[in-house]
């Protein structure tokens, strides 16, 4: 109900009785199939002799008993539902509406979950209830609580079945295929980017450390042609492992981290004599 507003008690000045009333969850989910104010269906109260219980019946209208399952399946509701009267116990239970200017009204059970239906001789129409808020106002107390429910009958049984068929359905369905798919992607052994990385696995593994002074001598022939080489350059030039080649490199070279040749390795100013002696040579 709405935070704010007042509440409208005239049905409690009226000392109004309604009844409060359980009914099935396929037969709520009928009714909100009803379009608009549409009759849902007659609730018929008969009374035997002066001291009997009122014998009370609801009965579906017959639009509103087609229920559609999984597959297209369709079964049809049981139409009569029987009332089992129970009595309100020490509990006080309200029944409020909410409307809305010119709207028709939604009834809502004040303390406990339900549905309410109108009691009164002879028979009345049931209609579903709308979505909407504004105006607050008692309905009226609940005096008498009660069970709707089917009739054992044919229908019913065949409305049980298809609910126990579809909820025993696994969500997921294994099914053999008389053959491959081939409109989707295909299947492949193995991924170009897996062969290239095992490829690159296999040449680092068959790299065997060389001697240190022969790997020295293939680094200072690189450096007289090129001043800046980065590592993979050299790896490919040495065809060293590239912790081993890291490892000479620190003590004959520097590692540039920054600046216009930066990530390159260069040598050490001690190891570059000889360039400046071939250039004054010349």
């Amino acid at each position: 109900m709405s935070d704010k507003g007042e509440v409208d008690l005239t049905g409690a000045k009226q000392n109004t009785g309604v009844w409060l009333v359980k009914v099935p969850k396929y037969l709520s989910q009928q009714w909100a199939k009803a379009t608009g104010r549409g009759e849902v269906g007659k609730i018929r109260i008969c009374k035997k002799g002066n001291q009997g219980k009122p014998e009370v019946t609801f009965t579906l209208n017959e639009e509103l008993t087609v229920i559609q399952g999984l597959e297209n399946k369709t079964v049809a509701a049981p139409r009569e539902h029987p009332f089992t009267m129970q009595s309100v116990g020490g509990q006080t239970l309200a029944v409020f509406t909410e409307t809305s200017s010119g709207q028709s009204e939604e009834r809502s059970d004040g303390s406990s979950s339900g549905s309410g239906a109108g009691a009164g001789p002879g028979e009345s129409s049931v209609s579903p209830a709308s979505d909407c808020k504004n105006k607050i106002a008692l309905e009226g107390v609940v005096v008498q609580r009660a069970e709707c429910r089917p009739a054992g009958s044919e229908s019913y049984m065949r409305l049980k079945r298809l609910q126990i068929e579809e909820s025993s359905k696994p969500a997921r369905l294994s099914q053999q295929l008389e053959k491959a798919v081939t409109s989707n992607y295909k299947p492949v052994a193995n991924h170009d980017y897996n062969r290239e990385y095992e490829r690159k696995k296999k040449e680092e593994g068959k790299r065997a450390r060389a001697d240190k002074q022969q790997v020295l001598d293939m680094l200072f022939s690189a450096f007289e042609k090129h001043q800046y080489y980065n590592i993979k350059d050299l790896v490919d030039i040495t065809k060293q492992p590239v912790i081993y080649l890291k490892e000479i490199l620190r003590d004959i070279g520097i590692y540039n981290v920054k600046g216009t040749h930066k990530n390159t390795w260069e040598l050490k100013p001690e190891y570059r004599h000889y360039q400046g002696e071939e250039k004054t040579d010349e």
